[in-house]
Order: C-alpha cells, then sequence, then structure tokens
C-alpha cells in the first residue's frame, strides 16, 4: 500500500470524526487493503437530503474512493417507526405512503455525492418487514430496558415527565438488524445515533457475524445556530437552487465557517487553514459558498450565484436570472400574489414577511415596500417583486 493511500486512510479516520469504534480494529482492516461494506442509514422522513446529511455522505464517498463497497440503505420501513436519538419529544409515526412520496428522489439526491453505480442500494423494508414476533423478542432480549432510558435524551425526557412509548425502543433494534441483514463491516451516523449503531454491534454478535465497526460524525448547525433539522426548516438542501444554496450559506453564522469547510466539502486542511488567515469572515464564507454551490451545481453555475448574491446585497441590484409567473389579472390582492407565485410557504408566511418590511415591487416607473397586507395590487408586465431576501419573481401579462 503507497504512503498516498495511508494517508487517506488516516484522514478518512479523522477528518470530522467525532468517534471511532474500534479503531485499532479498523485501521488494520484498511492497511489490509481486504474490500470492506460500509453502510449508511438514512430514513426519508423529509423529501430533501440537507448537507446536514452530507457528512456521512461524504464520508461513503471517501471510503468509495478507497475502494471499498458502498452499502445505503433507505429506511422505508424504519422511517415509519421514526428515531428519537436526536429529539427532545416522541417523533410521530409517518404513514407508508408520506415515506414513499418522500423517497422518490433519494437515490438521485444521493447520487449528487456518491457514485451510484457502484453502490448497493437497499431498502429495509425489504427484511424488517417479514420478522415475526419470536425474532422480534429474541433480538430485544440482547438488550435491557437500562440501557435504553440512560439515554441523555430518553433520560432528560423522563426526568420532565414527558411521554416515552414503547414504539421508540424498536427502532435501535431494527437499525440494529439492517447491519445484520447487510453484513455491514462498518457503519456511518451522527453522533447523536451512538446507541443505534453500537446495538448492530450487540446484534451480530448474536447472529455469530464479526460487529461492525463505527464511525461517528459530530452534527452540524443549520442556518439559525440549532442543529439543521428539516423539522426546523434551517436547512442547505441539496435540491436547492444555486442561488439559494449560496444566499442561504452566507447568511450562516461566522463562527461556523471552518467547521463547515472541514465537514460538508473536501478542501483540504492545508487550504482550510490559508483561507482562516484571510482577515475579513464575509471573504472567507463566499468562497465557502461558492465551492457548495460547486459541488453540487457545478462551476459555472457558482460562479453566477456568487455574482447574484453581490448584485442584490452590495449593488441593490435584481439577479440577472429570475423566474417568471403569467398572469391575466389587473389587479391581485398581495397574500394570493405571493401565494401564487410560490415566493411565500402561505398566506401567514406573506403576512409575516409584509410586516417585517420584507416585500418590495419594482414597476417601470415604481419601486415601493408592502405596508399592508390587505392592499390590492395593480399589475404591471415586466414587474418585480423581491420577498424576503433572496426571493424574486417577474410578471409577465398573458
Amino acid at each position: 500500500m503507497s504512503q498516498t493511500d495511508i494517508q487517506k486512510i488516516e484522514e478518512v479516520l479523522s477528518r470530522g470524526v467525532s468517534e471511532v469504534i474500534d479503531q485499532e480494529n479498523l485501521k488494520k482492516k484498511l492497511l489490509s487493503g481486504k474490500t470492506l461494506r460500509i453502510k449508511l442509514g438514512i430514513d426519508p422522513t423529509s423529501p430533501n437530503i440537507h448537507i446536514g446529511r452530507v457528512i456521512p455522505l461524504l464520508k461513503l464517498r471517501d471510503f468509495q474512493n478507497l475502494g471499498h463497497k458502498v452499502v445505503l440503505i433507505i429506511g422505508d420501513f424504519t422511517g415509519i417507526i421514526g428515531d428519537t436519538s436526536d429529539k427532545e419529544s416522541e417523533r410521530p409515526m409517518l404513514s407508508a405512503k408520506t415515506i414513499k412520496e418522500n423517497m422518490k428522489t433519494y437515490i438521485k439526491q444521493a447520487g449528487m455525492v456518491l457514485d451510484i453505480r457502484k453502490c448497493e442500494i437497499k431498502y429495509n423494508s425489504t427484511w424488517l418487514s417479514k420478522l415475526r414476533y419470536e425474532q422480534i423478542g429474541t433480538q430485544a432480549d440482547q438488550f435491557s430496558l437500562h440501557e435504553f432510558i440512560a439515554r441523555e435524551n430518553i433520560k432528560n425526557r423522563l426526568d420532565l415527565g414527558k411521554r416515552v412509548s414503547l414504539r421508540e425502543l424498536l427502532y435501535p433494534l431494527m437499525q440494529g438488524y439492517d447491519s445484520v441483514a447487510v453484513k455491514a463491516d462498518v457503519e456511518l451516523g451522527g453522533s447523536d445515533q451512538r446507541f443505534n449503531l453500537l446495538a448492530g454491534r450487540d446484534l451480530q454478535k448474536y447472529y455469530k457475524q464479526e460487529p461492525q465497526d463505527i464511525i461517528t460524525n459530530p452534527l452540524i448547525e443549520g442556518l439559525d445556530g440549532r442543529k439543521m433539522s428539516s423539522s426546523w426548516g434551517n436547512t442547505i438542501n441539496l435540491f436547492d437552487s444555486a442561488d439559494d444554496m449560496f444566499g442561504k450559506t452566507m447568511s450562516l453564522p461566522d463562527g461556523l465557517i471552518e467547521k463547515y469547510f472541514i465537514l460538508v466539502t473536501r478542501v483540504s486542511l492545508s487550504e482550510i487553514a490559508e483561507i482562516k488567515k484571510i482577515p475579513n469572515p464575509r471573504d472567507q464564507k463566499a468562497l465557502l459558498a461558492k465551492e457548495i454551490v460547486k459541488m453540487y451545481c457545478g462551476q459555472k453555475e457558482a460562479l453566477a450565484a456568487e455574482e447574484n448574491f453581490n448584485k442584490v446585497f452590495r449593488q441593490h441590484q435584481a439577479p440577472d436570472q429570475i423566474e417568471t409567473f403569467e398572469t391575466d389579472k389587473k389587479m391581485y390582492p398581495i397574500l394570493e400574489l405571493l401565494c401564487d407565485t410560490k415566493l411565500a410557504e402561505s398566506k401567514n408566511d406573506a403576512r409575516r414577511v409584509i410586516e417585517g418590511n420584507g416585500v418590495e415591487i419594482e414597476g417601470q416607473n415604481t419601486k415601493f415596500k408592502v405596508q399592508n397586507w390587505r392592499d390590492e395590487i395593480k399589475i404591471e408586465d415586466g414587474m418585480i417583486i423581491r420577498f424576503g431576501k433572496r426571493k424574486f419573481i417577474k410578471i409577465k401579462i398573458t
């Protein structure tokens, strides 16, 4: 094995890693040249994969580049049950219909990071839906209730008198059995998944398999400083437009710049050290935003997104490329207009932004901010509506 490969292995085991279990064992396997089966499970609890979930996907790609076999599990069964490892309250069960709808583009989104042609794609309903009570009982017998309730988030909920359902006790069994089903050598996951990942080791021992090694990654904060979560809407999604991706990244707190570079890009650590020397955090963040957009949208789109961002926020102009909304109406209630153009998610959202002085309309001879959410707007061909800081629409009269 070349010195370059050894260095790559060292970086896989250290960059963006919270913990490795069992590190010596895994390092020995990697240095042996053996092809390992590297597992990651993703539950489709939202239609979007955000860059918080990209952290283990990038680690999967690192293993893929070293020649190992990636096993990507779409949790179409575990997604229904729901993992509460990172939740302060009970996660509701989702319907099979919702899960099916959510996961429609998961393979395509994962393919923005991985070489999908070289991956094994599995759906855990294939084996979990076939388990009988007898099998589930024997799996459950490998764990104690004390082990489950000793977990920090579960203990906190119990101390506060919050409900913990018996269903939640089943999730670690299911994730653990996934490792048995695919014969995983290594499993990746967030640091909040530690208990579930260890459950895989215990069940593999029970089923006479060699226990998987584990790599956990840190969790990353979203746009508002809380943990990135689809339920909080503080995400940068892989399917976001280049402009949205760039703008969202630029809105991050300055203290997250280095963490984002390390966890969600593959810019070299030496280059990151040089970027940290740039005096203005805004310039550091612009390099981060451009790198993230380049990874998922391409170099040309990254340059265009930066130019558009500078036009809007530095030069206070509208971006070059603006989507068009066609209408034959002469007058339009502003709340309906903002919803129909998809600028606002709801009338409540539209009203909130208007009341925050965040809706501006520019016509041929006029430019004004909407002051009253009850207003009707006179429609002009070519008028531009700005919603919030980053959303624009151009009106075309049909």
